[in-house]
């Protein structure tokens, strides 16, 4: 049951019979940080005694003088529709007018139940059953060794298609290579000036290697403008399917594949497909066909663009040498994309410096009838900074992704060896703890983040077990296990057995409840973090609730109470360690049974 959704109609529905039915009211239904103040709250009273009350029926009027008093009449009216809806134990308003509502202890423990019965499913649903989504993300750029650019694309989109698939979509994730276009015309020239100087095997060449070239290529067009000229010729030539630009091009494809996959293995990354620029060269005439069809295609200088109305850049399709944009290749996937998978959204994770051309591209998808409004989303994330400012390749500054894990990894060893926190593991054991706990540091760090802002990048704040950091909620999870572990033949109840023996003979205090109620909430993270596009919904919540179980760790005995006490505690230290586990999973970071 979605309790949100229900408690909102019946909210409606309470102020349609106050009078308030001719007026839209827009009221928010949230989740109080406090949990004093239940486990939802509204400001729906404030909102319609503001700006509708003199509209209202003159009894009602009288009877209400401020917002708190209209908070109690909206309760009077609830309380009859949610008698028979269990899950709500009690209603109330509160100064200056706020209603608050509180889940049900039957609910509460019913939930923490279904969690540990249903494990690695809790939290998910099938609302999307039978809705396909196709998620772009990633998209390395062809012979450039994966940097650290490209980390929050390939992080975050990959928690976007586990998230969705979590809810039950058909994703579809596809890695959309940059493996087309001007750039490979820059390095087909220089590597040609290379093999001719310095004896140059392109077939020996490494990822290193065709980095170096693209940057040399750049310095020397300082020197010699000319050069800008030969490398469109080469591209030209590439594209017209000449047998040695082909050659070349694809040997510096197959050596930046076989790295990539190494990164993709660390990062634990994969995809459903993997089709690059290249894909749809065969395809961009039936663009350009398209839109000559529709009659907005124009000629301008030679190229051909579409104006897009009320925007003064026009979309360039064709340049006026006759070299293809990748705005058309982007315009071709689309059509591939809509007419292969017919998608419910087809979502592009991909960099804020990307904002105009993809409000073009949609813009311009609209105009040829391939996707209507609202079914292309571009989550558009910020920069990552802290390690050299904005990172640029063709200036020889990118800072290899490889190396970042690879320091990451380093320094979570030795954090855990100050720590002591791997004292009794084997050497092996140490190292897998280490490059978990690394990589998950890395993934968390930018993860908790709202994908929009920049991601500054320290590692004192990334790497440690306190606050809200990776190892802090991975050594959340390990404390769990470790306390389920002592205790063997571990039963727990069914529901009834709960409800009528455990809860009557023990009631759970505030720090119980508190994990309870979190715990409530996951389902409903979940899906708000599909909605927004969000997957630091479901960072915030794993902290809030590593919080809130070390809090009663730290307070209350679990092991040798004895009794239904000693049951519940462990009852809800099962529910945290599942709800943890699936909640890092959809983040793409793996847990470790002790630390």
């Amino acid at each position: 049951m979605d309790i949100k959704k229900e408690v909102g109609e019946a909210i409606k529905k309470a102020l349609e019979e106050l009078g308030f039915s001719k007026f839209k009211i827009d009221f928010s239904l949230e989740q109080p940080e406090n949990l004093a103040y239940g486990d939802y709250a509204t400001n729906v009273a404030m909102v319609a005694f503001k700006r509708f009350r003199p509209k209202t029926d003159r009894s009602l009027d009288e009877k209400v003088k401020n917002p708190l008093d209209l908070a109690r009449k909206i309760i009077e009216k609830l309380n009859k529709q949610l008698s028979a809806f269990s899950i709500i134990a009690k209603v109330e308003a509160v100064p200056p007018g706020f209603i608050n509502f509180y889940l049900s202890q039957d609910y509460l423990f019913t939930t923490i139940l279904r969690s540990i019965v249903v494990k690695e499913k809790f939290g998910g649903s099938q609302m999307g059953k039978g809705k396909t989504v196709v998620i772009d993300y990633s998209s390395p750029n062809i012979a450039k060794p994966f940097g650290i650019g490209h980390l929050r694309s390939t992080i975050i989109g990959q928690a976007l298609c586990n998230i969705y698939s979590f809810l039950g979509y058909r994703v579809i994730g596809d890695n959309h290579l940059g493996d087309w276009g001007t750039q490979f015309g820059a390095l087909l020239c220089q590597i040609k000036l290379k093999i001719k100087s310095e004896k140059l095997k392109v077939e020996d060449l490494t990822i290193n290697d065709l980095e170096r070239l693209y940057v040399e290529f750049h310095q020397e067009v300082e020197k010699n403008p000319d050069l800008e000229v030969e490398a469109r010729k080469w591209f030209k030539r590439l594209e017209d399917g000449d047998e040695e630009a082909e050659r070349i091009w694809q040997i510096m494809v197959d050596i930046s594949m076989k790295e990539f996959k190494r990164i993709y293995g660390l990062l634990g990354v994969s995809f459903d497909v993997v089709l690059g620029e290249s894909f749809y060269v065969d395809k961009m005439a039936g663009v350009i066909a398209d839109a000559q069809d529709k009659g907005i295609i124009k000629e301008s200088r030679g190229a051909k663009v579409i104006n897009i109305p009320g925007v003064e850049t026009p979309a360039m399709l064709v340049k006026s040498d006759g070299a293809t944009t990748y705005f058309l290749r982007d315009l071709a996937a689309i059509k591939y994309r809509e007419k292969k998978w017919r998608p419910l959204l087809m979502i592009y994770e991909v960099g804020a410096d990307q904002i105009f051309h993809f409000h073009q591209l949609f813009a311009v998808a609209r105009m040829l009838g391939y996707l209507s409004e609202g079914k292309l989303i571009h989550v558009a994330h910020g920069m990552v900074r802290g390690l050299g400012g904005k990172l640029s390749t063709r200036l020889g500054k990118t800072i290899h992704l490889e190396a970042v894990l690879a320091e990451a990894i380093g320094r979570a060893e030795e954090l855990a060896k100050k720590a002591g926190v791997s004292k009794n593991l084997s050497l092996r054991e140490r190292k897998k703890v280490a490059k978990i706990v690394g990589i998950g540091a890395v993934k968390y760090s930018d993860l908790k983040q709202n994908p929009k802002t920049d991601v500054i990048f320290d590692w004192d704040k990334i790497l440690t077990l306190e606050g809200n950091a990776g190892p802090y909620l991975q050594y959340t999870y390990a404390r769990c296990k470790s306390v389920l572990s002592k205790k063997e033949n571990l039963f727990l109840s069914t529901r009834d057995d709960v409800m009528k023996i455990i809860l009557p003979k023990y009631q759970p205090n505030f720090d119980e409840l508190a994990i309870a109620r979190i715990i409530c909430h996951f389902e409903e993270v979940v899906k708000e973090a599909a909605k927004s596009f969000s997957p630091n919904l479901i960072a915030n919540f794993l902290y809030d609730l590593s919080q809130k179980y070390n809090n009663f760790y730290n307070q209350h005995r679990i092991l040798g109470e004895g009794g239904k006490k000693e049951q519940l505690r462990l009852l809800l230290t099962l529910a945290v360690a599942q709800t943890l586990k699936n909640g890092l999973n959809l983040l793409g970071i793996d847990v470790l049974e002790k630390m």
